[in-house]
């Protein structure tokens, strides 16, 4: 930003005030003295630069004038108004209808913002977001200061030069700086947007744009309404895709605290005995890749769920066809989250029987999957695998049966990285590998 530089007219107005309080026959001491003032009027272009031009109105003007003649009370005055006159701005910016859903005012218009007390304005500022926790502690002590020392009241003292300039460079940083502020989602627009029909690439961008633009408090609450909506069966898939698809991309980004809402709904729709919701919410944290977030229990029952659907299919007829799709699916899970060791035991016989194949072959699109999954086998997986040719289960006995599916297993094996194959079952290894 360009220097800013005021006038030298102190050189003049100084004299005048001497010759002003001497006329009126009252002490020179109820102004600042000439050393202050010259002190604040060197200090205020480097604190007036931290406003933005378009910030400068007539408040700032008269403050300039104030300190000039050594009123450093009018002159916090001017400054606090014109704090305040932005403060409101910001929050017309935000939008007064999503205010009024955020704060549950339903009343909340231009008359009742500008009937705000500065305290109440404040506290408003901080709940939308438009002023940091910093910029509400600090705004708020210059209030008090204002409401004390300046000519608003009867005033308590007087401040000085150093004091003065604290105040308007904690007006100029926090309250009448240039910072991004947010601006607030509507949030019956956005849940009829929802409703409408499926998103066009440019609606959903635009949405996406607006949940970037808004404040982390609205998102919170906004996250919780798609979590809803995906898990309400009544929607339309439409809906449900288009709260889904919006989601997605912020999940990487979910803060501990919409992490938090989820779950506790999540959890609510179990405790309720909500199948419906419950199960839909599972697929939302899937889908979302935050199945990292349930706990072990209902990772077990998601992974062996999708163990016995993929299993199912891969008996029936048509598998080889039938596969892909729930081999991909059980892959994605997998990818997600650690396995929990209650049901590696189902994972692992679950994928090599579907990887080894039946006596006519296998399904080459999801064999794929398998082998990516086998390669990711932990050590004490890869034990499950190596042990399967000897126990009593259907790929058990289509290794020890089929020569193919000998052949077959033993090529899964030799895709399993020797150095995370136990010492105890090197020699099971190698004889499979080879």
């Amino acid at each position: 930003m360009t220097d800013l530089k005021l006038p030298a007219v102190i050189d003049s107005t100084l004299p005048a005030l001497t010759a002003l309080t001497s006329a009126l026959g009252v002490p020179r001491e109820i102004l600042a003295s000439d050393e202050e003032i010259e002190a604040a009027w060197t200090g205020l272009p480097r604190v007036l630069k931290k406003i933005p031009p378009q910030h400068r109105k007539e408040e700032l003007a008269k403050m300039c004038v104030a300190v000039a003649v050594g009123l450093f009370d009018g002159a916090i005055n001017y400054v606090w108004n014109a704090t305040v006159l932005e403060l409101r701005e910001k929050v017309r910016a935000f939008g007064l209808t999503v205010v009024r859903q955020v704060t549950g005012n339903t009343n909340f218009d231009e008359d009742a913002l500008a009937d705000l007390k500065d305290a109440e304005l404040l506290d408003l500022c901080l709940r939308l977001n438009l002023i940091t926790e910093d910029g509400f502690f600090f705004l708020d002590q210059c209030r008090d200061i204002r409401n004390n020392f300046s000519a608003a009241h009867p005033a308590v003292g007087k401040i000085d030069d150093s004091e003065f300039i604290a105040f308007v460079n904690r007006c100029a940083k926090y309250g009448l700086g240039d910072e991004k502020n947010p601006v607030g989602v509507d949030i019956q627009a956005f849940v009829l947007a929802l409703k409408g029909g499926k998103f066009s690439r440019e609606q959903e961008d635009q949405w996406v744009q607006r949940l970037s633009d808004t404040h982390e408090a609205q998102r919170e609450l906004l996250f919780g309404t798609l979590h809803g909506m995906y898990c309400d069966p009544s929607l339309s898939e439409e809906t449900r895709l288009n709260a889904l698809s919006v989601s997605r991309h912020f999940a990487d980004n979910f803060t501990p605290r919409i992490q938090s809402d989820v779950i506790d709904r999540h959890q609510d729709y179990l405790a309720k005995g909500d199948g419906k919701r419950h199960g839909a919410s599972q697929q939302y944290f899937e889908k979302l890749g935050l199945l990292a977030l349930l706990g072990e229990a209902e990772r077990h029952a998601i992974i062996s769920n999708a163990c016995k659907r993929l299993y199912s299919v891969h008996q029936a007829f048509d598998n080889f066809y039938n596969e892909p799709p729930f081999a991909e699916r059980l892959y994605q899970i997998i990818g997600q989250v650690p396995v929990p060791d209650t049901v590696k035991q189902e994972l692992v016989e679950t994928v090599v029987t579907c990887a080894v194949g039946n006596p006519y072959g296998i399904s080459r699109a999801a064999y794929p999957d398998y082998t990516r999954m086998i390669k990711g086998f932990t050590p004490s997986e890869i034990v499950i695998m190596l042990q399967l040719p000897e126990t009593r289960t259907v790929v058990g006995t289509r290794i020890r049966t089929y020569a193919r599916c000998k052949s077959s297993f033993s090529q899964l094996v030799s895709l399993v990285d020797p150095e995370s194959v136990p010492t105890r079952y090197k020699r099971t290894y190698k004889e499979w590998s080879n």
